[in-house]
């Protein structure tokens, strides 16, 4: 599997900081959503594997949705960084 060099280069900078922080947690998601999504593109019919990625979305979501009313600065850099987009809001 390839790793893109851009993540590969937030993990560097990201394995000093504290592993249980939201941004972390957000860019562990990320690389599972990247991975389970080029995972996807091959087998079509890998439900598990769709389920698996739903679950994981949700939970990003979650996080993210928490970070944006905690501290809107930190979530604006960490979307900025790792190239999401901004979450819809009801």
């Amino acid at each position: 599997m390839v790793k893109n060099a851009f993540i590969s280069a937030i993990s560097q900078e990201k394995k000093e900081e504290n592993k249980g922080s939201v941004e972390f947690q957000v860019f562990n998601f990320t690389n599972k959503i990247r991975r389970l999504t080029s995972h996807l593109e091959l087998h079509r019919k890998d439900y598990l594997s769709q389920r698996g990625l739903r679950k994981i979305l949700g939970k990003r979501q979650r996080l993210l949705a928490y970070l944006s009313k905690k501290n809107r600065v930190r979530y604006k850099e960490l979307i900025g960084r790792l190239g999401i987009r901004e979450q819809k809001t009801r």
